[in-house]
């Protein structure tokens, strides 16, 4: 890869020169650029929303998306969007400051969310359930609003398996999220180009690039979740036998039917002998 100024896009100036940083770089792009061809995320005419929270996962999707669209591997056009839904604390400055700075194509909406949050859930209960349904619905509708084919989020491949494990331990179902689906009303793809991208190559990059990081946690809701536990257990397994996560992630790309118990994935009933 190049790194004079005038052949890098502006989210990567300032990039350290280091071997590791850019070992770390070269793994982001092709673990994306992987997803997005296996699991084909590029349709002709195509223009994503990228979601940006401010988070360091959506740093490093953002940055890693317009790195394949600098270099013409990524032909679709970008729109980054922030939802700023109103938790007490939020800087609303830092990312539209950020965005016109890297000369990105974006746009920043408003809606307060959180008082219909507070309102409708319990003392005590988490939020992030009804919190995500009104987030996925706003900006499915600022998809439309801009003509987008596909809104895209920053979930990795940590994110996926934590799903899998909490569905399997309080859902009862083998199920996780999944790097594409199309929305219920049939006209959005939902997209997760991060899905080989394993979260501590996106902690080591968002702080490497020292970008400004918004926590996640501006609600007070995030303590004693579910998603902690799971975390933990799988932070657990990961120390005892490094490399476990990513041998459990390919077995989610290596499911067997007929080595399961569903018989509507399988006709366990149709099986017969040869006689």
């Amino acid at each position: 890869m190049l790194d004079k100024p005038e052949d890098i896009h502006a989210l990567f100036h300032g990039a350290p020169q280091t071997t590791e940083f850019k070992k770390l770089r070269k793994r982001l792009v092709r673990n994306t650029r992987e997803a997005i061809e296996q699991y084909g995320m590029i349709e002709p005419g195509g223009k994503w929303l990228v979601c940006l929270s401010g988070g360091k996962d959506s740093y490093t999707l953002l940055a890693v998306l317009h790195e394949l669209q600098w270099r013409g591997l990524l032909p679709v056009e970008l729109l980054a969007c922030n939802l700023d839904q109103g938790q007490p604390g939020f800087p609303a400055t830092v990312l539209p400051e950020f965005l016109e700075k890297m000369g990105v194509p974006h746009r920043i909406e408003y809606s307060d969310t959180y008082s219909i949050v507070m309102d409708k859930i319990p003392e005590g209960r988490t939020f992030c359930a009804l919190c995500s349904r009104l987030r996925r619905g706003n900006l499915y509708r600022i998809a439309r609003e801009e003509n987008c084919t596909a809104v895209v989020l920053g979930h990795h491949r940590d994110d996926i398996l934590e799903t899998f494990f909490m569905n399997l331990f309080h859902g009862g179902r083998l199920a996780t999220m999944p790097p594409k689906l199309v929305n219920e009303e049939g006209d959005l793809f939902l997209y997760r180009p991060l899905a080989h991208v394993s979260e501590a190559d996106c902690e080591k990059f968002s702080r490497a690039m020292n970008y400004p990081i918004i926590p996640c946690d501006l609600c007070g809701s995030q303590d004693g979740l579910q998603r902690q536990q799971v975390k933990q257990i799988l932070d657990g397994w990961e120390a005892n036998t490094p490399g476990r996560r990513q041998i459990m992630f390919r077995a989610l790309m290596n499911a067997r039917p007929s080595h399961l118990l569903d018989p509507k994935l399988f006709d366990f009933a149709g099986l017969t002998r040869e006689i």
